[in-house]
């Protein structure tokens, strides 16, 4: 696959499944293009063809009893990528080199590194060559790793991805700071190694059996809790997972193309100083990067107190001139309570913001909150204020031929229905699945992972748009992401809320 730039190189390679690319470090300027066409647009999306093509095909070829047990064992797949980071082997990997590590020595080096919780102080303990390299060899298996000899592994491009760019002494030394300063996907694996592989493994007992009867998710039955999951982060005990879940959040925006968090909206064209809120924005992964794009705009991150309070220091040095000019700044506000004023640095006290930017946070509620949020901002709202959602919506695995209408539970306005219903998305005789199967798996994924995390859910364009009506909110665009089921929903005030 190729495309050709103005200057040289005139012709680009695809990247190597086998070549590591870690993002912290710099890299020659071939390497850096190859790596810029992943993402160009129309790559991208022949790379989600290519993916749906495969997992059809591997669907229709592969034994059925065999696909069963690769799915029902995916857990240890997980369990396996959660050894990976835990255990700091791609940081130690990559110190190694591309000629790769003998499992003894990543044993006696990741043993070095594990944190004792004795006295909450990192000390050696030993862990298992023979049943590493197990784990290690399950991930090779699934390109994740390679195995350059036998029991002699070495990054590639996947295992590369999550790696943290510390270097092991930074990680002995400070094992608490693992995800500072990084672009949160090792954080995302964590989290999602630890809180989110115990929920879905009670997802059928809450969902189905009589054991999560008592309980609103399979998250509380899992941890034997009644408080919500971010009341519950907030708990003592769990202040290194409120830590790594804010850095994790930050790791979310691999879901989507800078380009489309850039122009799913029309920045540019909003006045000098216009105030954008960024809605339960937790570090400010999304401000900062709206705020180096477009430096005539002020952003202002919203989230809970203990998260507000952590987002500077989680950031380190990076994009310190953003926060010390007041371009990108954060204010505690629970967004299910009122609005309240709050003052933006270099503009003062702010009474009607511009734009309210709410991405990735309705998917994880439940209508009724959902609502609530919605009907929050109404009310605080000025009558030229719009509402930014960015969320996934989903089509159906099937063609939609009832893409507009005032049927069927939708809402009953064709203009609104044409804006975010989405008949197909492959051509008519394609034999793909209308909604591009395997490439899309991520997002119905999410939608089964905020169902046990939060009784939540990802919804369609139908659902949100009543669910944006109800609570005074009109939706006037919708912009779908480039190569994903994320969209950029775009609505107004209606009257008399």
């Amino acid at each position: 696959m190729e495309k050709t730039y103005k200057s040289a190189p005139s012709k680009v390679d695809y990247p190597h499944l086998d070549d590591p690319y870690y993002s912290t470090q710099k890299h020659a300027p071939d390497v850096a293009m190859a790596e810029a066409l992943t993402i160009e647009p129309r790559v991208f999306a022949a790379a989600n063809r290519i993916v749906a093509a495969c997992g059809q095909l591997t669907a229709t070829v592969h034994k059925p009893f065999y696909s069963l047990v690769e799915s029902v064992n995916a857990g240890a797949f997980l369990a396996c990528l959660q050894v990976l980071e835990s255990a700091n082997v791609v940081e130690i990997l990559r110190e190694a080199g591309p000629d790769g590590l003998h499992v003894e020595e990543i044993a006696s080096k990741a043993g070095g590194l594990h944190r004792k919780t004795e006295d909450g102080r990192p000390g050696p303990v030993s862990l298992d060559p023979a049943k590493l390299g197990r784990v290690l060899r399950l991930l090779a298996t699934y390109h994740w790793l390679r195995e350059v000899k036998p029991d002699v592994f070495a990054n590639n491009r996947l295992s590369s991805f999550l790696d943290t760019g510390k270097s092991t002494k930074e990680l002995l030394r400070s094992p608490e700071e693992k995800y500072d300063g990084t672009d949160g996907v090792a954080a995302y694996l964590a989290t999602s190694g630890d809180e989110v592989f115990k929920v879905m493994s009670y997802l059928s007992d809450w969902l189905v059996d009589d054991g999560g009867a008592n309980y609103a998710s399979a998250f509380n039955l899992a941890f034997k809790t009644p408080l919500k999951y971010y009341d519950w982060l907030e708990e003592p005990g769990n202040k290194g997972r409120m830590r790594r879940f804010g850095h994790s959040m930050n790791g979310t925006r691999q879901w989507e193309l800078a380009e489309n968090v850039i122009h799913g909206f029309a920045w540019d064209e909003l006045p000098q100083d216009a105030v954008v809120v960024d809605v339960g924005g937790g570090i400010g992964s999304v401000s900062v990067i709206l705020a180096e794009a477009y430096p005539h705009l002020r952003f202002v991150v919203e989230d809970r107190a203990p998260v507000v309070a952590i987002a500077p220091q989680a950031w380190g040095s990076r994009h310190a001139e953003l926060f010390q000019a007041g371009r990108v700044s954060f204010h505690g506000q629970d967004f299910f309570q009122p609005q309240g004023l709050f003052r933006v640095p270099g503009i003062g006290v702010v009474h009607e913001p511009t734009v309210y930017l709410l991405r990735a946070v309705a998917h994880n509620w439940p209508d009724e909150k959902v609502w609530e949020i919605l009907l929050n901002l109404r009310r605080a709202a000025g009558p030229q204020t719009k509402l930014l959602i960015v969320d996934n919506l989903l089509p159906y695995a099937c063609v939609d031929d009832e893409s507009a209408g005032g049927e069927n539970g939708r809402s009953g306005d064709a203009e609104s229905d044409a804006l975010g219903t989405v008949r197909s998305l492959v051509p008519d005789g394609s034999p793909l699945l209308p909604n591009l199967g395997r490439a899309s798996a991520n997002g119905y994924i999410l939608d089964i992972t905020m169902l046990g995390r939060f009784d939540a859910k990802e919804r369609t364009f139908r659902e949100m748009d009543v669910l944006a009506r109800s609570a005074g909110w009109r939706i006037v665009r919708v912009k779908r992401a480039v190569g994903s089921l994320w969209a950029y929903i775009i609505a107004e005030p209606l009257g008399g809320a």
